[in-house]
């Protein structure tokens, strides 16, 4: 019977240990820190239209900030430009509202993965299963850099199709494509994405491999 329940243990470990990384590396590019590196990446394209560094990182950090507090979308949509014309057009605020609802979820998934981690991990201390958790988490590590490798293979192939089908799964027909003169774009273009899943890919990888080659396991 304990050795059931230290195998089942050790299972659930290895399922929520890809699932917390992956949305850990979420969680720290919705930080103004992302934008201030991003910005001032070698070749990063100028915003064709007008915006400035100052201005970009501006509005990028109060689209960031949105994303992640309790505010209604009318926190963007009061938002304006010098001439006092919106920020951002309604079509714009909307897809934000859909952004910002998804991103709740997935941090609600993740603070109950982590704290489930939490339960586990006394479980196994209570029960000596401390060399299944290790196992666990260990197992995890690997699958996570399975699942990150295939991902980043198929993102290299076509990363637009990537992108593209995506945004397919979580949003609703073309309510995520704008004009590249939309605000949206001009803050948010292609290659911040593509750096941004190569940022994920580096969070998610490290913590993969860290506890892939770092943990060791003795057999109980």
């Amino acid at each position: 019977m304990n050795k059931t329940l230290s195998s089942f243990l050790s299972f659930l470990v290895t399922l929520l240990t890809p699932i917390i990384l992956i949305l850990l590396g979420i969680r720290i590019l919705l930080t103004p820190i992302f934008p201030e590196i991003e910005y001032r990446m070698p070749g990063f394209p100028p915003d064709s239209y007008g915006f400035s560094q100052e201005e970009r990182l501006k509005y990028a950090k109060v689209s960031i900030e949105y994303l992640n507090n309790d505010a209604g979308p009318e926190f963007l949509g009061d938002l304006t430009f010098d001439d006092d014309s919106p920020l951002y057009k309604d079509r714009e605020v909307s897809h934000m509202l859909d952004v910002k609802i998804l991103i709740q979820v997935a941090l609600k998934v993740w603070g109950g993965a982590f704290g489930l981690l939490i339960l586990l991990g006394i479980w196994a201390k209570l029960g000596k299963w401390e060399q299944a958790f290790r196992l666990g988490a260990k197992r995890g590590g690997w699958l996570t850099l399975i699942l990150t490798g295939t991902l980043a293979i198929i993102a290299s192939i076509d990363f637009w199709e990537f992108f593209a089908q995506f945004h397919h799964l979580f949003f609703e027909g073309d309510t995520w494509i704008f004009l590249y003169s939309d605000t949206l774009i001009r803050l948010f273009p292609m290659r911040l994405w593509q750096d941004a899943f190569i940022m994920e890919g580096i969070i998610v990888i490290g913590g993969g491999l860290a506890l892939a080659l770092g943990l060791k396991v003795q057999r109980e």
